[in-house]
């Protein structure tokens, strides 16, 4: 199973950057999208079936052009759960979840911390979610949580450490829930293969900051321990350029 998690940004923006022609070229079996600032009634679902995407399911946020995520399925899912149950976290469109066979695959959108009101919304959405995480991996073991994870796990994950120390995203109440949710049995799946510095799926639009791989390491393929000898691959697609993020890509033996 070759999944790919990719904070779009705007799917409607993306398309017209060529989304769908790359998405073809890569052709993975399951798509992760995150931030796609659309309602459902707002696509032409026919150029995802086009795609070979015939099998697509939208989560969008309440509020018009903000947050939602979404799966692309080259085959129907044996199950599609739409949200968490938790009304704040279900109200912004964050989570989407689909089986196939004995594998869960979740596309997750964690909120940004862009002033202390919303930080706080995120602090409690890690909390909540590790509580959720932790409850579904009884009934669903092999759960694998893709996309935009708004945190830089270490240093390394980061262009400036220094400076950014106090910045949302890289804080150290962050960086230690990042931490927790390791421990509590998930593995970075892109960290089994590759412990170098200096990859990045984020970029500013200012500074010229992607040219000058200026990045963050914010979207993550989290796979449950259970899953450890399926990886088969973990890799970040930094060619890829119809957003602010670029996509990651997952695949999983079986």
């Amino acid at each position: 199973m070759k999944i790919v998690s990719y904070n779009v940004n705007g799917i409607r923006a993306a398309i017209k950057k060529g989304f769908l022609s790359w998405l073809r070229a890569v052709g993975p079996d399951v798509v992760c999208l995150q931030e796609i600032k659309a309602m459902e009634g707002q696509l032409d679902l026919s150029l995802f079936q086009e795609a070979g995407y015939g099998h697509n399911y939208w989560y969008s946020a309440q509020k018009k052009g903000y947050s939602g995520v979404a799966l692309l399925c080259k085959k129907k899912p044996d199950t599609v759960v739409y949200g968490t149950g938790m009304d704040y976290m279900d109200a912004e469109g964050r989570n989407i979840r689909a089986d196939f066979g004995d594998v869960s695959v979740m596309s997750m959108y964690l909120p940004s911390g862009t002033n202390l009101a919303r930080l706080d919304l995120k602090l409690q959405y890690m909390a909540d979610f590790q509580k959720y995480a932790d409850e579904l991996r009884k009934t669903h073991p092999n759960l694998i949580v893709l996309g935009d994870y708004n945190i830089c796990h270490q240093a390394r994950d980061i262009h400036d450490p220094v400076r950014n120390k106090n910045v949302s995203g890289f804080l150290p109440v962050e960086r230690q829930w990042m931490d927790r949710f390791l421990g509590s049995g998930f593995v970075d799946s892109f960290r089994e293969f590759n412990q170098d510095p200096d990859h990045y799926t984020w970029w500013s639009y200012r500074a010229n900051a992607r040219n000058n791989n200026k990045g963050w390491r914010l979207d993550y393929g989290m796979v449950n321990e259970t899953l450890r000898d399926r990886i088969v691959r973990s890799v970040i697609l930094s060619e890829a350029k119809h957003s602010d993020h670029c996509p990651i890509l997952l695949e999983i033996d079986g």
